[in-house]
């Protein structure tokens, strides 16, 4: 099964453009934002944003983040699921900026398009941002098989290939 389990976890986040990113604002309350996203071996995630949008601002204060990534598409009742992760984000320095739009910009969905260093740093508006992915979970709908009396679960997964 945790194998069949890491497959679903590396569909949801391949098939997906979308993550809904969480940090928390100065006074403790949570801040949800969706950012594209792609990721480098499922172990890194990336965005660009601009460095005075709230949640970038979030974590110069607190790197400690979350997120969701889903299918809104999936109707309720036809077997609607997610991948959670937690990790650490920052924004990327100068100097890593080769070497991070070389694996950021790999992997695209739609109308999205690669960035190249120079267009991340100096006076350009935006900049990439990388969370350092320490665990990811799978939303698993309907039963706990385990107890009958929760609804849906989360059970941790590997999707690094």
């Amino acid at each position: 099964m945790a194998a069949d389990l890491d497959r679903h976890v590396r569909g949801i986040v391949d098939g997906v453009a979308y993550l809904v990113l969480a940090t928390s604002d100065p006074d403790g309350r949570p801040r949800t934002s969706p950012v594209y996203f792609s990721h480098d071996g499922y172990s890194d995630l990336y965005w660009v944003s601009a460095p005075d949008a709230q949640h970038s601002r979030n974590l110069i204060r607190d790197p400690r983040v979350a997120g969701v990534i889903f299918d809104s598409s999936v109707l309720p009742g036809y077997g609607a699921s997610a991948a959670y992760v937690t990790g650490m984000a920052r924004q990327v320095p100068d100097f890593e900026l080769e070497k991070r739009c070389a694996v950021a910009f790999h992997r695209l969905v739609g109308t999205a398009r690669a960035f190249k260093p120079e267009q991340l740093r100096g006076e350009a508006s935006l900049r990439l941002y990388v969370m350092d992915v320490e665990l990811w979970e799978a939303h698993l709908p309907g039963v706990d098989p385990d107890d009958e009396s929760v609804p849906e679960t989360r059970v941790e997964a590997a999707p690094e290939v």
